[in-house]
């Protein structure tokens, strides 16, 4: 075991890691020992070499390699699943995440915090990212019910018990906030100084704010409503089914009252439609919970924080 892992995904970003290695070792407190995991997620410059010369210099730098770009989210998790630290720290290899802000995150992990997020207050970014940017954290911090500003920032420590316990997968690494804070972890956020990119290019585009909301979605619902899928199939099944009823119900007595047909009308089709739906969302909440009951004591549902009195 060491005192800190951190754990760094690298894209093609050969510009940066030496300097980015210098300000690890410089701003690491001396008293602590410490590794640095990168993975390399499918580089096509010159990162790896430059990786391989870091570690013949260092042991402490440690490399995963996949064999081509798998996403941040699978390198993540490569690198949690190797990293020895008591207290992980993630970060990207751009240099936008200042190192010196390293010391900071180590103390509020001392002072009892789980999970500690970087805030990007003023971020170096154009407005065609910042803004969709502050409009999604929104939204996430609304319907996850933490409360930080920045989920999307990458540069974040760790106690080892939060990697241990939450599964990433697919985009879900800008949520781990929220699945940690749905373990019962204790979450704070730090403002974190951000730099502008010198090298190379951001590797996202417009397409990951879809991304995000779909994922906004995946994560309320493993929240909220795993154990209980019926709460969520099931009350929107009834919403349709009742509107659906009674429109229908609407028709057949005006149908009665005035003896005008109603075959044709579209408010008929309608009605019917939404029964229908309202009727395969509850099967579809009827499913999930036997599949619940199915895996139900398969898996630990609870975390202990402490045991007294056994031996």
């Amino acid at each position: 075991m060491v005192d800190i892992s951190f754990v760094i995904p690298v894209k093609d970003e050969e510009g940066t890691l030496r300097d980015l290695y210098k300000g690890i070792v410089e701003n690491t407190p001396l008293n602590l020992s410490f590794e640095i995991i990168f993975i390399d997620d499918g580089s096509t410059d010159n990162s790896y070499q430059i990786l391989k010369d870091l570690h013949e210099e260092d042991k402490r730098v440690k490399i995963i390699k996949f064999r081509r770009n798998f996403g941040k989210a699978s390198a993540l998790s490569a690198g949690f699943q190797k990293a020895k630290g008591n207290i992980i720290i993630t970060m990207d290899a751009d240099l936008q995440d200042d190192p010196r802000e390293i010391p900071r995150f180590i103390e509020k992990i001392k002072e009892g915090y789980d999970l500690v997020s970087g805030w990007k207050k003023e971020r170096k970014d154009p407005i065609t990212k910042t803004l969709p940017s502050k409009i999604f954290n929104k939204l996430a911090s609304l319907f996850t019910g933490v409360n930080i500003h920045d989920f999307n920032c990458g540069y974040k420590a760790y106690r080892r018990e939060v990697i241990e316990n939450i599964e990433i997968y697919g985009e879900l690494y800008r949520y781990i906030p929220a699945l940690a804070y749905s373990k019962g972890f204790s979450i704070t956020e730090i403002p974190v100084i951000h730099h502008e990119r010198k090298y190379g290019k951001s590797k996202y585009g417009w397409e990951r704010i879809i991304k995000g909301f779909l994922d906004l979605m995946s994560v309320i619902f493993l929240t909220r409503f795993l154990k209980r899928p019926m709460h969520f199939f099931g009350g929107t099944g009834m919403l349709f089914f009742s509107t659906g009823f009674l429109i229908n119900l609407y028709l057949v007595i005006y149908k009665f009252v005035t003896g005008e047909k109603i075959g044709t009308r579209p408010l008929l089709t309608l009605g019917v439609l939404l029964m229908i739906v309202g009727i395969q969302f509850l099967s579809t909440g009827l499913i999930g919970e036997m599949l619940s009951h199915l895996l139900h004591g398969r898996k630990r549902e609870y975390l202990i924080l402490e045991e007294v009195g056994f031996e």
